[in-house]
Parts: structure tokens; sequence; C-alpha cells
């Protein structure tokens, strides 16, 4: 079998390579970096340098491919964070469409049912929506929550404030945590065995806790039993994050996914939908590694 993942040797695409080239499968890795080809060829596989955003390339890319495995890369740069992805989302159709690819799993997000109102989230949502209107297509849907390493994001805050926080964590509601590694597997499952049909969803998540027990867990990680949860307002949370020097657009983005876990309406579906077993990594577990970042930054 011939594979196309995306997302170069990202912390869930190359776990994902790694497996398929040990399964004896031809795999090619896209990648924008000239100095990850090395890395790429190293574990097995073929490195196709360009841009998801050159729909030209990635059509080339694709050919050939029985799956591809989509995510759509960050990119902190743009000027307009939903132009940019669906820009990608419409060279991935058209390659997909091109190259007569049966099979697509597809890196979304939780509260991706929204469609609108979730930020970033809706750009992987509308990836979703464009994918499944390919005819004779199957499609895996992976709908990871809130990432594990996000927090780490939160440790100047802790630093040099004393206390971790977002515009959402003050309704009972509790956060759904994923690590990397179980959305690697999951998405490793349903490539090797490509028995997925149609459109099917796949929430993966990892742990269930309460922002305040996030904050309560990790500070004593670090030795700061003092460390709480603060709730910020919309508005503090989009100055926090300009002054932090992130893009307006961005910006925007995370503080509207906010808004939708605060509601409620991000995690909705998921708790309709919540997968049987959860996945390998808990808060405590993670604590340590939040402490070894922590104390070496």
């Amino acid at each position: 079998m011939k594979y196309v993942i995306t997302g170069s040797l990202g912390h869930i695409s190359k776990p994902v390579v790694q497996a398929l080239v040990n399964a004896q499968h031809s795999v090619t890795v896209i990648t924008s970096s000239k100095e990850r080809a090395a890395a790429i060829e190293a574990l097995g596989a073929k490195a196709a340098i360009g841009s998801v955003e050159d729909a030209a390339f990635v059509t080339q890319a694709f050919d050939g491919a029985n799956a591809v495995y989509l995510m759509i890369p960050p990119n902190f740069a743009v000027t307009n964070w939903r132009t940019y992805q669906d820009a990608i989302t419409a060279n991935y159709v058209q390659a997909v469409i091109k190259n007569n690819i049966q099979y697509v799993v597809i890196l979304s997000s939780i509260g991706a049912h929204m469609g609108n109102g979730a930020g970033p989230v809706d750009g992987v949502a509308a990836l979703e929506k464009e994918v499944a209107t390919v005819p004779n297509i199957h499609v895996k849907v992976l709908r990871p929550s809130y990432f594990f390493y996000n927090l780490f994001t939160m440790i100047p805050l802790v630093r040099n404030m004393g206390f971790m926080g977002a515009n959402f964590g003050n309704t009972n509601e509790k956060l759904v945590l994923t690590d990397t590694d179980d959305i690697a597997a999951a998405a490793t499952e349903a490539l090797l065995h490509l028995s997925f049909k149609e459109f099917t969803i796949q929430y993966i998540a990892s742990d269930e806790r309460h922002p305040n027990e996030i904050a309560a867990v990790l500070g004593s990680a670090i030795n700061k039993p003092a460390v709480n949860w603060v709730s910020f307002t919309d508005e503090q949370s989009l100055q926090g994050m300009l002054q932090a020097g992130l893009p307006q657009t961005i910006a925007e983005g995370y503080t509207t996914m906010g808004t939708a876990l605060r509601s409620g309406q991000m995690q909705a579906d998921y708790w309709n939908n919540r997968p049987q077993q959860l996945g390998k990594l808990k808060l405590e577990a993670f604590a340590a590694q939040f402490a070894a970042v922590y104390n070496a930054s």
C-alpha cells in the first residue's frame, strides 16, 4: 500500500510514519522543510518537499496513493487564519479527487460539530465537510480535544503570575484532555487496517479534568501548591495573547474557541458520543513532563 502523510514529522505524524514503514508500506511524507528530508528518509519514508498551500504540489504528491492522512499545519504568520485553512482544504480535496484516493484519515478536533463559532476548529470542520462530498470515498475523522502539551504555553503565566488561566473554566464542566500519542495510535490503527467505511467520526480523549484540578495537580508537581486557575474575560484573554505577540487573527481565533468551551458548546457532541475507553496518559503522569519543562525553562 502507498500512503501519503501530511504534517511532516510532528508529534502525531512521526509515529504514524514509523508504524506504516515498519509494516512494509510505501510512505511519502509531505514537509515544507528541506532540513527534515534526511530525518524522513532515515525512517524509511520518502520526503516530498513543498507547501500544502501549493495546489499543484499537493496533487503531485498524492499521485498513486491508496490512503492519505490530512492535517492542516499551524501557521502563526498568516493574517487571516480561516482563509489559510480554506485554501489548504481546497488543495487537499482537489488532490484527493484527481488521484482517486479511496481512503482519507482527517485530523480534526472536538468542536467540529458546531461548524461555526469554535475559532480555528471551524476550518477543520470545513475540511471534514468538503472531503465528505467527494464521491466513492471512505473517510475517518479523528476528533481529539485539548492537547496536553498546550498546557506548556501556560508556564510563563505560572512563573510570572503564579496562576493558570483562560477565558473558560468557571463552570462545572471538565476539560477533555488528549495526549498526541493517543491520537497517533488511533491514526495508525485506521491507516493500517483501512476498515472504515463511508464517513465515520472517532473522538479521542486521554483524561477529563476540571481546570481547577489541572492547576492544582500541575502546581503541586512544580512545588507551587498555591497555583490556581483564573477565568479571564474574553477581552482579557484577547489582550493577553496580543501582548504575548500572537497575531490578531490567531488571538481572536483562540479567544472564540475559549468562548465555545465556556458555553459548553464545544464539547457538547463529545459528551453525547463519549468514547468507551480513554487513552493512556493521565494528568498526574503528564504533571511529571510539565515539571521537567518548567524546571528547564
